[in-house]
């Protein structure tokens, strides 16, 4: 099988996200003071006006807060090099911070459901013009701290967690502000449990889609814009390259796909060549900037085949 000695990595190059870490802290922290000021306004207001749509948005401004504070902590830990065990480094605490943020969206969710329901089966006396008032400003600040987060790197899952639930709370405040304005209007009480649905489901979707892409990563499974066929495909129609096996693509943290490979070529092809050629390929096509590939000549005699390749074999005859 391999000679160790063909064994090498392929292009090099870190850069992937959009701004840098120290950028990304800066954005989130003045999005996190943003957000803690008003929430704790929030309580206040929403203890005295009786609202469930607005104590609701101040637990989802809490977890927005304690989202930030993860991000914030994740990136802190991402930044420290690979060593030891450590041999990626820390990048995948990223991933750990996207799923936790969905979880807590979903558990919420779940919560928020509950007395929504509970609410429009006995409806409490809600003070319609608190809430309004309320909301509106709750829009502005939400608004506000949702443009900071937008200007750090969403291409990392990390932070788009956080992003997901600021937006969700601006959702949220948007729903609730439309239940004030029926509430002082036509003092139909409901319309607060009404909102707190709404919020609800849109909860649910953004937890959903940040559990199932982070797990993805987690389970190692090929970026969605990536297609391992089609891409081992293409790096068997490569001059001089017989067969493409053992072929993995994953992701390291969000925005770092990752490739290794064992390449067969012919007896009297260059194996340094074949390599440089296609490391060039999926830097240049398919953005990978970190691959392995082993490659090794064809046995003679053997065919250009593995005996025992892991997962399917691309080869130069099924062009």
């Amino acid at each position: 099988m391999a000679n160790r000695g063909e064994v090498a990595a392929g292009a090099s190059g870190h850069a992937h996200a959009h701004t840098s870490p120290d950028s990304d802290r800066r954005w989130l922290t003045g999005a996190l003071a943003v957000i803690v000021v008003f929430m704790l306004g929030e309580i206040t207001v929403g203890v005295l006006a009786g609202s469930l749509a607005l104590l609701s948005d101040a637990a989802h401004m809490l977890t927005d807060s304690a989202s930030i504070v993860l991000a914030l902590w994740a990136i802190r830990l991402a930044a420290r090099p690979a060593a030891g065990r450590m041999t990626y480094g820390w990048k995948r605490v990223e991933i750990l911070s996207a799923q936790a943020n969905g979880v807590t969206l979903l558990v919420l969710a779940a919560w928020l459901a509950y007395e929504a329901i509970r609410r429009l089966v006995h409806p409490p006396e809600v003070t319609g013009a608190l809430v309004l008032i309320t909301a509106l400003c709750g829009i502005v600040v939400n608004l506000a701290a949702t443009w900071m987060i937008s200007r750090a790197n969403r291409s990392s899952l990390n932070v788009e967690g956080a992003f997901q639930h600021i937006l969700n709370d601006l959702f949220a405040f948007i729903a609730t502000a439309v239940a004030g304005v029926v509430i002082v209007t036509t003092g139909f009480a409901r319309a607060d449990a009404i909102a707190t649905l709404v919020v609800v489901v849109l909860m649910i979707k953004a937890g959903v889609g940040l559990v199932r892409a982070s797990s993805r990563i987690f389970l190692e499974a090929a970026p969605l814009d990536l297609d391992p066929a089609a891409i081992g495909r293409e790096m068997a129609t490569q001059d001089s390259v017989l067969e493409v096996h053992d072929l993995h693509i994953w992701e390291i943290t969000s925005g770092s796909p990752a490739l290794s490979a064992h390449v067969l070529v012919p007896p009297d092809s260059d194996c340094h060549a074949v390599r440089a050629d296609l490391n060039r390929l999926l830097t240049t096509s398919h953005n990978i900037e970190h691959s392995t590939l082993q490659v090794d000549h064809a046995q003679s005699g053997a065919g250009a085949h593995c005996d025992h390749p892991h997962g399917p074999s691309h080869r130069a005859d099924h062009r």
